[in-house]
């Protein structure tokens, strides 16, 4: 295998997806020297990340080893999903610029915070906030950068929401202004479900039964089950995480 070609192709797709070197990092749980070494050719993944390092890249791993490919699109993931309870009501009374400097300065947190686990920062749309985690532990790192976000925030309003299943990421929009996004059922099972949360846990933290799998014996979790939520054609079970919830 020609590690300087294969360093090639693993560059190429990434600038063509528009992700940094960190986001690949951060998508496979490793540090962006590993990713910058593997596009200058000194090294090569190991092969057991391949498969999800071509998810990510949004070709097959025939494609990185060998050259083009037919294009897969399902990843394994953790989405996590934030909102600011009463924000339009909020921004109502500041000026502009005010929310602006506020907004700003509640995402640059909540980012760092997700950052620290590993995670995907995608997009940020009015008072929301949307990331994956995937790769070793995805929903364990979510759920502590969950919990850490919520207390650095430091915003009693912030409504964060846990989801794992398949994604598909790939830039979405006019050619010229497209940027990555995430999209597919478990985006939309995430968003849903933290309509739910922000008007029933105090706390601000929910996640589903997908999430709450991984957490070992589900300990200081409390569970809501069968829960009709509007837009979902399946009954939800969702957990809240208090603030005790720290040995989870």
């Amino acid at each position: 295998m020609d590690l300087v070609e294969l360093g090639g192709r693993i560059r190429e797709q990434r600038l063509k997806r528009r992700l940094k070197q960190q986001d690949i990092a951060n998508a496979l749980a490793l540090s962006a020297q590993a990713v910058s070494k593997w596009e200058r050719g000194e090294n090569a993944p190991d092969i057991a990340l391949l498969p999800d390092l071509a998810i990510i890249l949004g070709v097959t791993t025939d494609w990185l080893l060998v050259g083009p490919q037919e294009p897969t699109d399902a990843l394994e993931a953790t989405i996590l999903c934030t909102s600011i309870n009463q924000f339009a009501a909020r921004s109502a009374r500041m000026p502009s610029m005010s929310v602006a400097t506020w907004i700003n300065g509640v995402f640059y947190t909540l980012t760092e915070a997700i950052l620290q686990q590993g995670g995907v920062p995608i997009k940020y749309v009015g008072d929301g906030f949307l990331c994956f985690f995937s790769g070793g532990n995805h929903a364990q790192r979510a759920l502590a950068a969950a919990k850490n976000a919520r207390t650095v925030v430091g915003d009693q309003h912030l409504v964060i929401t846990l989801h794992c299943g398949e994604i598909y990421l790939g830039s979405i929009g006019h050619p010229d202004y497209s940027k990555p996004d995430i999209t597919g059922d478990s985006v939309n099972t995430a968003f849903l479900t933290m309509a739910w949360v922000a008007q029933n846990v105090p706390e601000g933290v929910g996640i589903t039964e997908a999430v709450a799998s991984h957490i070992p014996d589900k300990q200081g979790l409390i569970e809501h089950s069968r829960l009709t939520i509007p837009g979902l054609p399946f009954e939800m079970t969702v957990y809240e995480v208090p603030d005790d919830s720290s040995h989870c």
